[in-house]
C-alpha cells in the first residue's frame, strides 16, 4: 500500500520519449498563467536513452500484468541522435538500491561552482541536508525553489521548513515561487550536468517511490535550464534567515510536528 510508481514516462513506438513533472490533469492544461495552472517542466529525448526509458516502463508493466513487452514495436534499433550524453535510470524500494538517492548526493558532492535545484517536494533527510552544507563550506554556490503561497500539500511545505535552519545558516539560498503551484523536478550542477524526471528531494522519492530520471551531460543544454531558472527566480521571494527565524512560534510548532512525518511525505 505504501510503495506506488511516481514515474512520469511517455515513450512513443519506442523512438521517442518524454519525462519531467507534468501529469495528465487539469493543472497542466496551461502556462502556469493562474492558480489553476501550475508551473512546471517537461522534456523530450530522441536516441539511445528512449530504450532506457522504455524499460522502466517495461519494469512497472511486468509488474502489474505479468507479460514481457519485447521486439521491434517496443525497441527499435536506435541510432544516436544528437550531441547530449543522456542516460535514464530508474529506481525502486523493491530493488534495494537507493539509486536516484545515490545520484543526487554524488551530484551535490562532485559539485565545484553552483547548484541549482527545483524542487516541487523539498524535505531532506539528514545527510542531504549535511552533503549540501559540505558543498557550501566548499564554497559552492546553492540556490533552491520550491512552492510559495501556492502549495498543494502544506504539511510537506510544513515539513520542509523545519528543516531549512543549517541549510540558511550555511548560506544556501532558498526561494519561494510566488505566481502559482510550483511542480519542478530539476537539478543543475556546475551548468554541465542536469537532472530531470520524475523524483522529488524527499525521504518518499528517495526511499519509497519507483521513480525515474533523465541525466544529460551538455554544458549548452545545461546552461539553457539555468536560463530557465534565473526567469523563475525572478518571479519568486528569497526567504532570508532573519524572516526564517521570527516566524511566529505556532508556525514553528507546526513545522516541527509536520517534520515529525517527514519519512512518509
Amino acid at each position: 500500500m505504501n510503495n506506488r510508481t511516481h514515474r512520469k514516462l511517455l515513450v512513443v513506438d519506442g523512438r521517442i520519449g518524454f519525462t519531467g513533472g507534468v501529469g495528465i490533469a487539469d493543472q497542466w492544461d496551461g502556462h502556469a498563467d493562474s492558480k489553476d495552472h501550475w508551473r512546471d517542466s517537461h522534456y523530450q529525448i530522441e536516441g539511445p536513452a528512449v530504450a532506457q526509458m522504455q524499460a522502466a516502463f517495461t519494469d512497472n508493466w511486468i509488474k502489474t500484468r505479468s507479460e514481457v513487452l519485447l521486439g521491434s514495436n517496443y525497441f527499435p534499433e536506435l541510432a544516436p541522435a544528437g550531441n547530449s550524453p543522456a542516460q535514464v535510470f530508474k529506481s525502486s524500494r523493491g530493488e534495494g538500491s537507493e539509486s536516484v538517492r545515490l545520484m543526487y548526493l554524488l551530484s551535490i558532492a562532485s559539485a565545484t561552482k553552483t547548484i541549482r535545484l527545483q524542487a516541487a517536494y523539498f524535505v531532506p533527510d539528514e545527510l542531504a541536508i549535511e552533503t549540501l552544507v559540505a558543498a557550501r563550506h566548499r564554497g559552492v554556490k546553492i540556490e533552491i525553489i520550491v512552492p510559495g503561497p501556492d502549495m498543494d500539500a502544506k504539511i510537506v511545505q510544513k515539513a520542509s521548513r523545519s528543516l531549512w535552519g543549517a541549510l540558511l545558516d550555511a548560506g544556501v539560498e532558498i526561494y519561494e515561487y510566488q505566481p502559482t503551484m510550483y511542480h519542478c523536478k530539476v537539478l543543475i550542477v556546475d551548468e554541465v550536468w542536469v537532472s530531470v524526471g520524475s523524483t522529488n528531494f524527499d525521504e518518499r522519492s528517495f526511499r519509497l517511490n519507483d521513480e525515474a530520471n533523465l541525466n544529460i551531460y551538455d554544458a549548452a543544454f545545461a546552461k539553457e535550464q539555468a536560463e530557465v531558472f534565473e526567469e523563475d527566480k525572478a518571479r519568486s521571494r528569497l526567504m532570508t534567515r532573519a524572516e526564517f527565524r521570527n516566524r511566529s512560534l505556532f508556525g514553528k510548532i507546526l513545522d516541527k510536528i509536520a517534520g515529525l512525518f517527514r519519512g512518509q511525505l
